[in-house]
């Protein structure tokens, strides 16, 4: 994987779960998971690579990691 920032490189290796993200505003959806195997399988229901994945660490701290 390739990190563009420290800080996702620091959230990515430190994470306890990840979110998946799709829309914008009101229709924005997001799917919490325990794995980012498991955000990446939500992501690809969708198949246009509009889906955003972010890891979240224990302090609750996130960063975007890609989309798929």
């Amino acid at each position: 994987m390739e990190f563009t920032t420290p800080r996702e490189k620091e959230v990515y290796s430190n994470a306890v779960a990840f979110t998946a993200v799709r829309g914008r505003g009101v229709q924005r959806v997001r799917f919490d998971c325990a794995t980012i195997a498991e955000a990446a399988l939500w992501a690809a229901e969708f198949g246009d690579g509009r889906t955003m994945i972010y890891a979240i660490d224990a302090l609750g701290g996130n960063a975007h990691i890609c989309n798929r």
